[in-house]
């Protein structure tokens, strides 16, 4: 691990990625209806969440979420293919199945779990693409 091959504008643009994606994710257009059902939310709970601080506290997680990423993938050889794949392996083998783990003890559908867990791969797959590409 080479500190020094980090490039922190890959990480902020990583972290940029997963938040875009997590609007996508969690929007009525892909997954945002089934993992409110999955939640037992209405759309009046929702949009009284507070946005400031969902949207701000989402964002510097994922940003410790892409640096994290960085750091393990700062070598030489790591590329675009390697670093989709590292993201890949992160967000299925750590982090989905982490929120399975947690899901099943917290009595949690399938549909929440793989809403969540989902997200979580394709989005630490586009992490690790990022990282991996702009070196």
């Amino acid at each position: 691990m080479d500190m020094e091959q980090i490039n922190y504008l890959a990480v902020v643009a990583a972290a940029t990625s997963a938040f875009v994606v997590g609007g996508l994710w969690y929007s009525p257009l892909l997954f945002g209806a089934a993992w409110m059902r999955a939640n037992n939310f209405t759309e009046e709970q929702v949009n009284g969440f507070s946005k400031g601080r969902m949207f701000g506290w989402s964002f510097v997680f994922l940003l410790i979420m892409a640096a994290n990423l960085a750091i393990f993938l700062a070598d030489d050889k790591t590329d675009w293919v390697w670093g989709m794949m590292a993201g890949v392996l992160a967000g299925a083998g750590w982090v989905a199945a982490a929120i399975g783990v947690v899901g099943l003890f917290e009595n949690k559908s399938w549909t929440y779990i793989c809403i969540n867990g989902g997200y979580n791969v394709v989005t630490f797959a586009l992490m690790g693409l990022i990282i991996g590409a702009w070196r």
